[in-house]
């Protein structure tokens, strides 16, 4: 991954270059624990675990700093104001200690939909999605030119800004001499710009001017019914397949701290927050 963090609304992330003083990423179990009178104890938990991700840094540069209290603030970056951008919404955050940034159930082929909607999308031809008897998503692609797009499940796909490199692996028993892997670039807006790709089972690409999002896809070149699981994307680092998936999610600011440091203008700040499929605040 890249080493240092991003942060930000899509296509206005920042680099935050200074390491953390303090950070927590642990995912919310949500698991709930009942103790009979007899004490058997039986637990309940949703069917989904969330992200939390909790940072604290010590005497930031103000430019830092400021970006920070923007985005817990939700006040526009510099050039928006008045214009008809809305301050408010999820955030994107690129941790540098993921290994594989899908979510963690696409990376196994797991999808709480029988049409597997929620993780995947139909790029060219014709595709079905289904659960297999081995509770993991296969595709049947039904002919051989047809291709396969992974969703972010928010946005129209994953964050990244202009000269990132970002690497693609699809499922890896795909057969690399007839796969094609690619990487569909996208503007902003969610606009098309350009495509990288590759007649293999991975392909590495630097995202071009005015690139805000990146959507993987991939074909496995032949027709039948073709698994899922296995995939990894990263950014700025080698792919290894069957990676746990951290995931990218959408993230929204629960709590915050701005302290001044010595010496001003230098601050030290803290953010909480949490995974979201949605933040209209």
């Amino acid at each position: 991954m890249a080493r240092n963090l991003w942060i930000g609304r899509p296509g206005f992330m920042r680099e935050i270059a200074q390491a953390a003083k303090s950070w927590d990423r642990t995912a919310d179990l949500n698991v709930t624990e009942f103790k009979s009178l007899e004490g058997n104890i039986t637990t309940v938990a949703t069917a989904r675990t969330v992200r939390r991700i909790k940072l604290s840094w010590d005497a930031l540069p103000p430019a830092d700093a400021q970006h920070l209290t923007r985005l817990a603030r939700r006040v526009n970056e510099p050039g928006f104001q008045g214009g008809p951008r809305p301050p408010y919404g999820p955030l994107a955050l690129l941790d540098p200690a993921s290994v594989n940034l899908l979510d963690p159930y696409q990376a196994t082929a797991q999808s709480t939909q029988s049409s597997g909607t929620d993780h995947w999308f139909t790029v060219q031809g014709t595709i079905a999605v289904s659960p297999s008897l081995a509770d993991t998503v296969v595709a049947d692609f039904q002919d051989a030119t047809s291709r396969l797009g992974w969703r972010h499940g928010v946005w129209t796909g994953w964050p990244v800004v202009p000269g990132m490199q970002v690497s693609w692996l699809l499922p890896p028993d795909w057969n690399p001499a007839t796969a094609t892997a690619q990487l569909d670039w996208k503007a902003v807006d969610g606009a098309y710009l350009a495509s990288t790709s590759a007649n293999d089972s991975g392909v590495t690409g630097t995202a071009p001017a005015g690139a805000a999002f990146v959507t993987p896809a991939g074909g496995p070149g032949a027709t039948g019914l073709f698994g899922l699981a296995g995939a990894c994307l990263t950014i700025g680092e080698p792919t290894t397949a069957f990676s746990l998936g951290d995931g990218c999610p959408a993230m929204s600011v629960t709590a915050y701290t701005d302290v001044p440091a010595a010496p001003l203008p230098y601050r030290n700040v803290s953010l909480d927050l949490v995974e979201v499929r949605g933040a209209q605040l």
